[in-house]
């Protein structure tokens, strides 16, 4: 299975919501089980059948992270040396060439990527079409609205 870039940061976050599905979520759900189970015929029981799809979903998320995990390249963003170059992990300052808009994004890994905080997957459009490319350099990039075009303002690894 081939490896799937992750920064130390989106690694820890997985980690933690691992940790919590295992050691809240889980036992909670088993409680409910059987608190379900105990109120007796199983056939009409709504509690019941509601406990055990949350847990086929606890279960099912719990296999996923760990999966995911396990074929993680982490990143640390700071100890990346990219020559000046976008890269996974770097930090970019855009300005748009029509409105003259300026935004920052990080290009991160899919399970940590939040365009409302600035975080970008790296195989979303404008992070493809960012990669390799260094400061004054212009993307384009197809948009529903059309291509835009951004010229690349600063690129940092923090």
């Amino acid at each position: 299975m081939a490896t799937i870039p992750i920064t130390k940061r989106g690694a820890e976050m997985l980690k933690a919501e691992l940790h919590r599905l295992k050691t809240l979520e889980r036992p909670a759900v088993i409680t409910a089980i059987a608190e379900a189970r105990a109120q007796g015929d199983l056939s009409e029981n709504a509690d019941y059948d509601a406990a055990k799809d949350r847990q086929g979903f606890i279960e099912g998320r719990i296999q996923e992270i760990e999966g995911k995990l396990s074929v993680a390249q982490v990143i640390d963003p700071s100890g990346v040396d990219g020559g000046g170059k976008v890269v996974f992990g770097a930090t970019v300052e855009l300005e748009d060439e029509d409105s003259g808009d300026t935004v920052k994004y990080q290009i991160v890994g899919e399970d940590e990527a939040d365009l409302k905080q600035g975080l970008i997957n790296i195989s979303s459009p404008i992070a493809r079409a960012l990669i390799g490319k260094e400061e004054g350099d212009t993307a384009e990039v197809q948009a529903p609205g059309g291509v835009r075009r951004y010229e690349v303002v600063a690129v940092s690894y923090l």
